[in-house]
């Protein structure tokens, strides 16, 4: 998935034009615009991932094996244990499905909770600005939403609870990063990532083509800015 480098952007137009443009757009317009703009990227983010395959099947967010782990899985191939390699990919994957609906109300709240000066500070601020917000404002609840899906979906695989014994382990001899000690852990961190990459994709489609947008505010406003 592309990243989330242009969505936002103001690269081609200078600081004074855009300031002239939002000028003629009152606060009420721009923040509602903008509002409009990320709970239709959250709720698109959330129905793309949250179906059957919405990451398994989307290489652009599809939870590989930790690293710790790739490294040993050409030799648990060699020794037979294949199978299990691709059972707890796949059931990495079937856990952040099973837990993105979760975010749709932690996301939609967020924006309505945001102020007029959340609001400009995002269209007029850097390449990420939007990104930024959503990660401040939803990633901590949203990991306490995700983890006990993930840990109920990946409890009866084999492969993962043997994971969690070494990678535990490694962790304390510096051998296995503290991002990747824990599988649940792992997978819910990656879970968040593929929900802010979708809703940056969302964000970068209204950004680039604001008139092919349904609604007139999101026009308005994005058209100004652009």
């Amino acid at each position: 998935m592309r990243h989330f480098v242009t969505a936002l952007s103001f690269i081609a137009f200078s600081c004074h034009a855009v300031a002239l443009d939002l000028s003629n757009i009152s606060n009420a317009d721009a923040s509602q615009g903008l509002k409009q703009a990320l709970t239709q990227g959250a709720e698109r983010a959330v129905s793309q991932l949250g179906q059957a395959g919405g990451f398994l099947n989307n290489p652009q967010v599809k939870i590989p094996l930790p690293e710790s782990m790739q490294k040993a899985e050409k030799a648990m191939r060699m020794f037979g244990m294949g199978k299990q390699a691709d059972e707890l990919v796949v059931k990495m994957n079937q856990a952040a499905e099973a837990a993105v609906p979760e975010a749709k109300a932690l996301l939609v709240n967020s924006v309505k909770q945001m102020s007029v000066q959340d609001a400009k500070d995002i269209l007029t601020g850097g390449q990420d600005s939007a990104t930024q917000y959503f990660r401040k404002t939803t990633s901590g609840p949203m990991a306490d939403k995700f983890l006990p899906i993930v840990k109920k979906a990946t409890q009866d695989v084999d492969l993962a609870k043997q994971y969690n014994r070494f990678a535990e382990m490694g962790s304390k001899y510096g051998l296995v990063g503290k991002d990747q000690a824990n599988l649940e852990q792992y997978v819910t961190q990656k879970t968040l990532d593929g929900v802010y990459l979708m809703m940056a994709e969302e964000e970068k489609a209204i950004r680039k083509d604001p008139m092919g947008q349904a609604s007139s505010l999101l026009k308005k406003v994005f058209g100004a800015v652009k």
